[in-house]
């Protein structure tokens, strides 16, 4: 809990440098802002695409600047850059069809992190970036609510160094939507940091499908080079 509150302090008040290209005096210097953006968001179709994913939408590439930007929030705790990434997600989120869906509130589900990962962490950088993403949308006048109903129901090894094949079966059956949530009469969306083979999403459409709730579409901040 300290680590946490530490994380969360520094975060805010000790911005010494651009986190995508270490400019001065700066959370987010201009140009690393508008790689955020990506020129729009886009549709993105990992090869080979998992069974079940839904249609999935990315504002940026993984790479460079916006890769620099999306590892100084999830792995160092730079906690500033939760809204500049809210407002990358948004812009996914509105291209999924989000901002049109109706009737009812629209749905942003996060895909959770892992117990060891938030406690080495100190934050859950998705369900922060999911409710910049929200405060966003809801001042376009959006409906909206975060929605943190996913879990894990077993543990599951690193991600890394895994190919899409080893991904699908590492996460297969891992998630489910927590006891006592009913069906939601909104649209739903998904929402992640990053798509690499597209399993977790995968993954996590299944655990909602499951629990009866319709999923409209997935969002991510980026998505890696070639999807």
């Amino acid at each position: 809990m300290f680590e946490g509150l530490v994380r969360e302090i520094g975060g805010l008040v000790l911005p010494a440098e651009c986190a995508g290209c270490g400019a001065a005096r700066t959370v987010l210097c201009p140009e690393c802002r508008a790689a955020l953006l990506g020129g729009g968001a886009r549709r993105v179709r990992p090869w080979p695409e998992p069974p079940g994913l839904p249609p999935v939408y990315a504002s940026a590439v993984f790479a460079d600047r916006a890769r620099a930007v999306l590892l100084a929030h999830k792995e160092r705790g730079a906690l500033g850059l939760a809204g500049p990434l809210g407002v990358a997600l948004a812009s996914a989120v509105r291209a999924a069809g989000g901002a049109r869906a109706a009737p009812g509130v629209l749905h942003l589900v996060p895909v959770p992190s892992g117990a060891a990962a938030r406690a080495r962490r100190g934050h859950d950088p998705v369900r922060r970036m999911a409710r910049a993403a929200a405060a966003r949308l809801r001042a376009e006048g959006v409906p909206v609510r975060v929605w943190c109903v996913l879990r894990h129901r077993r543990a599951v090894a690193d991600q890394a160094g895994l190919g899409a094949a080893g991904r699908l079966e590492n996460l297969r059956d891992a998630l489910t939507v927590r006891r006592g949530r009913s069906a939601l009469s909104g649209a739903v969306v998904l929402v992640d940091d990053l798509i690499t083979t597209g399993a977790t999403l995968a993954e996590a459409a299944r655990a909602v499908r499951e629990s009866a709730s319709p999923v409209l579409g997935a969002a991510v901040v980026a998505s890696v080079p070639g999807a």
